[in-house]
C-alpha cells in the first residue's frame, strides 16, 4: 500500500512543481514516486523468494 501513496505523492509533486516553476519539488516529486517504484519492485522479489521457500519446505516433507 505505500507504494500506491509514494506514487501518487510524487506525481502530485511533479504537478505542483511542474505548475509553478519549482524544479526541487518537481525533484522531490520524482524522487517519492522512484521510492514507490521500488517498494513495489522489492514486495513482489519478497512474494517470490516466500514462494520458493514454502515449496523447499513442502519437498523436504516429501522425502
Amino acid at each position: 500500500m505505500g507504494e500506491i501513496l509514494d506514487k501518487v505523492k510524487g506525481k502530485a509533486k511533479q504537478v505542483e512543481g511542474i505548475i509553478t516553476g519549482d524544479k526541487a519539488r518537481q525533484h522531490e516529486g520524482e524522487v517519492d514516486e522512484a521510492k514507490g517504484n521500488l517498494k513495489g519492485v522489492l514486495n513482489k522479489a519478497d512474494d517470490a523468494v516466500q514462494g520458493a521457500v514454502t515449496a523447499v519446505k513442502q519437498a523436504v516433507k516429501k522425502i
